[in-house]
Formats: C-alpha cells, structure tokens, sequence
C-alpha cells in the first residue's frame, strides 16, 4: 500500500465518522462503497474486493461503537435489558450472515448492499420515521428481531442503526434510548460479523498483502483513527446545522453510491 492511499483512507474515516455523528447512521454505508472502489483500482481480485470491503467495514464498527456506547452510557440513555436481549439473536445472525455472503458471488453482493442502500437513502430523503404504536416482544419474538437485524447487517457491513433504531422506536422505545441502545447493539455485530468474515475468508481470499481473511487491516487502520476523532465534530454540527435538509443530501448521496455498486460490476 501506497502513502497516497494511506491518506485516503485516513480521509475516508474523516468523513465517515463526521457523518455518524452528524446524522446518526452509521459509516458502513459510505465505507464499503468508498472501499470497494479503492481496492479495484489498487487491483485487487474482483471476485473477493467486496466481501474485503464489508469485512473491513465491520472491523471498523468495532471501534466507533466502542466510543458511541462508552458516550451514551455516561449519560445513562443505554437499555442494557433490550441489549441482552437482543444480542444472542444479532450474533447468531451477523454469523449466519457472513456465511451467507460468504456463498454469494461479487455481484449478487454488490446488488444486495445497493437495494439496502437506495432503500436507506430514500427513508432520508422522505423524512420517513417509525411511530410508536406496539410494546417491545419478549422471548423468541425479540431473538428473531436481533436475528434479523444481525444478518442484513452483517451482510452489508454495517452496525445496524438503520434497522435497530426504527424498530425500537416502533416498540415505544424513546429516540434518546433507542439511538444509544442501537449503538450498543452495533458492537455485537460488529464483534460477530467480522469475525464470521475473517473465517470465512481464509480459504476464499486472493494473495493480498495486509489482509487475514475478508479484513484489510491497512484500510482498517487509516479509518480507525480519523473517524473516532471525528465523529464528536459531527455530534457538534448536528446542533447547529439544518439537520432535514442535510439529511435529504445525504440521502442522495447514497442512492448515487447505491447506483455505482449496482451498476459497476
């Protein structure tokens, strides 16, 4: 890997982290198209860059939701009674994912993380927002919730706000519980999916210097570092910008990125 690469991996966890801040979704969505595109110009092996991408996209997430959760507990916004009962379903499902993703090819990858993609896109672009109108389920109810929420994350590399979030709020989970509960859930999937990745990847991977399975520890290394450092800065701007506007441009943003994964193969 090259400086110049260093540095555009170091700018890429900039942006990424300013956005999770700024509109509480989570940089996976940005990282994994952004990835994706970098490791086919760098020549890596087409058959395995996006499976890369979603490993190394996970990785990542192990640390940002670290610094997310330690955040939100201090001021005792954390369900930790939905999180345990979440969990066993969500790393059930974040392995069963990378299974999964493991048995699909390049492009039918690419186009499941660009369905998802467009769809989050759009929910930004309409200001479409769950209401509450049920009590959160106990018992299996809650574990095939957890389960679901795991597998789609895992699959498009994401910590799963995007799907814990409304569902919480659905439950009558208030918006200040239900984003810091979503972040701590975001660690197990984390946790999990990448795991499943790194595994999954030691026999399919191609010879790629800095890479244990679907991670790309170079990549990995540059995001860590600029997104923790400025997801705090996106925090600030939240307060202070117009937040609806924004979020209908960043919803555009990822129906673009949405249209380059499902159109570039």
């Amino acid at each position: 890997m090259t400086i110049e690469y260093g540095v555009i991996y170091l700018l890429l966890g900039a942006f990424a982290g300013l956005l999770a801040g700024l509109f509480g979704v989570g940089g996976g969505l940005v990282i994994v198209p952004v990835l994706v595109y970098l490791f086919s110009v760098q020549g890596f092996d087409s058959g395995v860059l996006v499976h890369l991408a979603i490993g190394t996209s996970l990785a990542t997430i192990i640390v940002t939701s670290l610094s997310s959760v330690v955040a939100h507990h201090k001021h005792a916004a954390v369900r930790w009674d939905i999180v345990r009962q979440l969990s066993p379903g969500i790393i059930i499902g974040a392995l069963l994912g990378a299974v999964i993703a493991d048995l699909l090819s390049s492009v039918y990858l690419r186009r499941f993380f660009a369905v998802f993609e467009w769809l989050v896109g759009v929910q930004l672009l309409l200001n479409m927002r769950s209401r509450a109108s049920r009590v959160l389920p106990v018992g299996w109810a809650l574990f095939f919730a957890g389960k679901t929420i795991g597998f789609v994350s895992s699959i498009v590399g994401i910590g799963g706000g995007t799907m814990t979030v409304p569902f919480l709020v659905w439950c009558n989970i208030k918006m200040r519980q239900a984003v810091a509960t979503s972040s701590a859930c975001g660690l197990p999937i984390a946790i999990a999916g990448a795991a499943g990745f790194v595994v999954m990847g030691q026999t399919a991977q191609a010879s790629i210097n800095g890479s244990f399975g679907y991670f790309y520890l170079p990549a990995f290394a540059g995001i860590v570092v600029t997104s923790v450092l400025f997801a705090p800065l996106g925090a600030w701007l939240a307060h202070r910008l117009p937040a609806a506007l924004l979020k209908r441009i960043f919803g555009l943003f990822l129906i673009g990125f949405g249209s380059y994964m499902f159109l570039n193969e």
